[in-house]
């Protein structure tokens, strides 16, 4: 289904707050801390000329962040930048000076930092960067993950040292029992979704994500004319979408979010105006995607400066992973993972349609951007789905 924006404040200027965090000031912020982080270096790129014609679009490329950071995900950037700033923060209040990014091995500093717990909700990656973040400190992390969080990802959290906790229910229930516990024994929840009287944290984390775009358009020879960005609480498409709104005004590229068509909150948020909760129901191939609750902060932004609101089917999603690992022609082989993908899944969908295409203006004139938000984070399942292992996929690209 595709949803044009027509909600009121569609076209408006940021709130200031958004616009401080998200914007130009935000992705500098981001852009030192990634310059003091060991071992990071921006992720690739890539055109797909050959999959761009066969489509019947004018170019395509594809920020590949299962790269990121040594987690495979884009969410790399949004919840260890996040713990990383707060022990800052408490630590400069404590020593009574101000402390930069640098300084995070200094003594005095881990000594606090030693004290702190962090907790979170996660279906597998954001869990993976706060527990990451925490280690990199000498923090404490906490991370609550639902019955539908594969073994593996549990795994893959756990060997950050966080504390691993299982939620019956959904994503949404982890969340809430996450916030629960934190307040009852004073730990410091890290979220990458807002809530009210709870919008400094996750916008930390989502400033976190702004260093994609001002990434992606480092290495672009000429600005896009479409941007299809996934969300499950709209995080990620908020920060991209503030970045576009700032960064180019009423010329920035056509924005569209891409959901599941099995939990698409954001979609009917964007429906009927105002934030909703949806309810329950079958799983979602894209499980880094299933949240049922959007974010109000990153709404806030999305009905400013998305243009459209798509969902695609789980068959998409699997197209799309496939169609990445079996590239055209000289393309390289990517591996994106059934959310990572997800992007494609929307673009593949919109273009099946005639109503749809139009109503995007996609022509062989378009030069689209996606995001792979994630690699193969769950390998077994990778190859369930694609009938090749991440490993396959990875050796046939081109030296």
């Amino acid at each position: 289904m595709l949803l044009l924006n027509t909600h009121r404040d569609y076209g408006r200027d940021l709130d200031p707050a958004d616009a401080a965090t998200l914007g130009p000031a935000g992705a500098a912020a981001i852009a030192r801390h990634l310059a003091r982080r060991p071992g990071h270096a921006p992720t690739p790129l890539h055109a797909l000329p050959g999959l761009a014609g066969a489509l019947g679009i004018g170019g395509l490329s594809i920020k590949d962040e299962g790269q990121r950071l040594g987690l495979g995900s884009f969410k790399a950037l949004g919840g260890a930048y996040a713990v990383i700033r707060l022990v800052l923060e408490e630590a400069a209040a404590r020593l009574g000076r101000t402390l930069d990014d640098g300084e995070i091995d200094d003594a005095a500093v881990r000594a606090i930092a030693a004290g702190m717990t962090f907790a979170c909700a996660t279906d597998g990656n954001h869990g993976r960067s706060v527990a990451q973040g925490a280690q990199l400190v000498g923090a404490r992390s906490v991370v609550f993950v639902h019955g539908g969080v594969s073994d593996e990802r549990v795994a893959a959290i756990a060997r950050f040292g966080a504390e691993m906790v299982r939620v019956a229910g959904t994503y949404d229930d982890s969340i809430v029992e996450a916030a629960r516990v934190a307040d009852s024994q004073g730990w410091t929840v890290v979220s990458d979704t807002s809530w009210e009287g709870y919008e400094r944290i996750p916008g930390l984390v989502m400033q976190g994500y702004t260093a994609i775009a001002q990434e992606a358009f480092a290495q672009l020879p000429e600005r896009p004319t479409h941007v299809f960005v996934q969300a499950g609480v709209g995080g990620i498409a908020a920060a991209l979408a503030a970045q576009m709104q700032t960064r180019f005004g009423a010329d920035r590229p056509f924005f569209t979010v891409v959901e599941p068509e099995l939990a698409a909150c954001i979609f009917a948020a964007a429906r009927q105006g105002r934030p909703v909760k949806i309810a329950h129901g079958a799983p979602t191939v894209m499980a880094m995607l299933e949240c049922y609750d959007p974010s109000p902060l990153a709404l806030r932004v999305l009905y400013r400066a998305a243009d459209a609101f798509l969902t695609a089917a789980d068959s998409d999603a699997i197209e799309a992973m496939n169609r990445l690992a079996r590239p055209v022609g000289s393309d390289p082989a990517i591996v994106a993972g059934e959310s990572g993908a997800a992007g494609l899944a929307g673009l593949l969908a919109a273009l099946r349609s005639p109503e749809a295409r139009a109503a995007l203006r996609l022509d062989d004139r378009s030069r689209v951007l996606l995001v792979n938000t994630e690699g193969a984070t769950d390998p077994t399942r990778y190859a369930e789905l694609v009938g090749l292992s991440p490993d396959e996929v990875s050796k046939s690209r081109p030296a």
